[in-house]
């Protein structure tokens, strides 16, 4: 309108909105004579605050941001993840040596060995057990199993502990004695061998020695794990009245802590299930491997993501580095849950002097086994 001065006619335009965190803090929006603040043409009473309810977050924005706070947590948990499995022990240089390379899991597909020592914590659950073994050196390998992962691979196949076998250099002995005798790099030579004389060469890529004084509290820290069992009323290291553990299970599914998955995963005498024995205890192991595969992906684990990628890499002892962890995981969601193989059965059992009761496999078994492994 003109002026009564003469001036010349003006606009009056309205300021942009101020930023996010001033209209967290509630500043007051710039007032506009004739316009209300959502522009509508009525005049709105001086001092009148935009806050969030009134518009200045749109659910466009909201989203965004929730997009934002997404990324950082993802981005936060990949960044201890790395830390941490990149500050880890790793193994011993012979066992690296004895390693074959690989193409990468995502695109190609490797041999993995995992390794489960019957090492005993010094501290905490199973730490009184009689007789334990507080050492690497000189342990058994309780657990042994290939997988065959990447590319939309996932299959694994157990050997039982008791299996017999040469061991390079030491004659036959079970299959277990080989880390006891020269750790991760003979076992390694050991199971080549074993694959090699029932007629199907593998070459491992990888290998995996599971720490298990550090695998309930990564249990734990991904709230725990879903697994189907039959009846089971165990008694290990000889019961809650001997100063061990009991587990008793209806048939079901049940949410297992840290502590039972761990002990399920070491049962091998069920009186509710006589036929319980280090065969279906392994296959128990592969059971909580699939569990644990389903649970990280789901949104409770999400919320605890930061902690449970922390922990992740402290229950293993691995030549993979964080990058190639990540691949492996990545690898494990392309590939499914992989089924429960082991090889073997208890009608192959039989006593050896010197060495008590083994599982002595025909080649046939073996190369059946281990071909539908590495084929499919």
């Amino acid at each position: 309108m003109p002026s009564e001065l003469g001036q010349r006619p003006y606009n009056l335009y309205r300021s942009r909105p101020r930023g996010v965190r001033a209209l967290l803090r509630g500043e007051e929006q710039p007032f506009l004579p004739g316009r209300d603040l959502d522009g509508g043409g009525r005049g709105a009473p001086p001092g009148r605050r935009r806050g969030l309810l009134r518009g200045g977050l749109t659910w466009k924005r909201g989203l965004a941001y929730l997009a934002i706070a997404i990324l950082a947590w993802l981005l936060l948990s990949v960044v201890l993840f790395l830390v941490s499995a990149d500050t880890g022990p790793g193994i011993p240089a012979d066992a690296q040596a004895a390693l074959s390379s690989g193409p990468n899991m995502v695109t190609g597909t490797d041999t993995v060995l995992i390794l489960g020592t019957d090492q005993r914590p010094r501290t905490g659950p199973g730490s009184k057990e009689p007789g334990s073994n507080y050492n690497d050196a000189g342990a058994n390998s309780d657990t042994i199993m290939l997988w065959r992962i990447g590319g939309g691979v996932s299959r694994r196949l157990s050997i039982p502990r008791d299996t017999l076998a040469q061991i390079p250099g030491h004659g036959q002995a079970k299959i277990n004695a080989a880390y006891a005798i020269g750790g991760p790099a003979l076992t390694i030579k050991t199971i080549e061998q074993f694959a090699s004389q029932a007629g199907v060469p593998i070459s491992i890529n990888h290998v995996i020695i599971v720490n298990f004084a550090a695998f309930p509290q990564f249990i734990d820290a991904i709230g725990g794990v879903d697994v189907t069992t039959g009846r089971v009323c165990a008694n290990i290291s000889g019961g809650t009245a001997n100063g061990g553990f009991t587990l008793n299970f209806r048939p079901g599914t049940h949410h297992l802590s840290g502590l039972q998955a761990l002990l399920y995963a070491r049962i091998r005498e069920n009186p509710c299930n006589p036929k319980d024995n280090d065969l279906t205890r392994v296959q128990h192991q592969q059971q909580i491997l699939n569990a644990i595969k389903a649970k990280l992906f789901t949104v409770g684990t999400f919320f605890r993501l930061p902690w449970a990628s922390w922990d992740a890499p402290k229950v293993v002892r691995t030549d993979m580095g964080g990058f190639t962890l990540l691949s492996l995981f990545a690898a494990s969601e392309l590939g499914g849950s992989a089924p429960v193989k082991v090889v073997g059965s208890i009608n192959d059992a039989r006593d050896v002097p010197g060495l008590g009761s083994v599982l002595e496999l025909t080649p046939s078994e073996v190369h059946a086994a281990l071909t539908q492994l590495m084929n499919g």
